[in-house]
């Protein structure tokens, strides 16, 4: 694999990691009252918060894409930047460069509060 594809797949599991942590947290799960227009709606602690707003189609995808699943993927993204010699795993890199991509257009990610002190990524430009 070459140094750009090992530094893509780093970087996108870093930017994983820093959306995350900024995130809501809790298991996010799906309400409200209008089946039109649920509720994403994390539950932690004993108590809820509004997470978002979404149609009905897009709802479930939200919930699966929580921040509880973003370690996962980081740690794909690093097993794969990892990869034996020369093999590069597509999908892997096709995934980063996506994530990359998409968060090009919003600008750079800011690291929550305490995030470097807790082990979390430095916050960092995706370009």
């Amino acid at each position: 694999m070459t140094e750009e594809g090992t530094d893509t797949l780093r970087r996108a599991a870093d930017l994983l990691e820093t959306l995350a942590a900024g995130s809501t947290a809790g298991r996010w799960r799906v309400g409200g009252l209008l089946a039109t227009r649920p509720e994403i709606i994390a539950h932690q602690h004993g108590g809820t918060e509004h997470v978002a707003e979404a149609r009905s189609s897009s709802a479930r995808w939200i919930v699966t894409m929580q921040p509880a699943v973003a370690p996962h993927l980081a740690g794909w993204l690093r097993a794969a930047a990892r990869g034996a010699g020369d093999e590069v795993d597509e999908h892997a890199l096709r995934f980063a460069r996506a994530v990359l991509s998409a968060e090009l257009a919003r600008g750079p990610v800011q690291a929550p509060p305490g995030a470097a002190a807790e082990g979390r990524s430095e916050a960092r430009s995706p370009a």
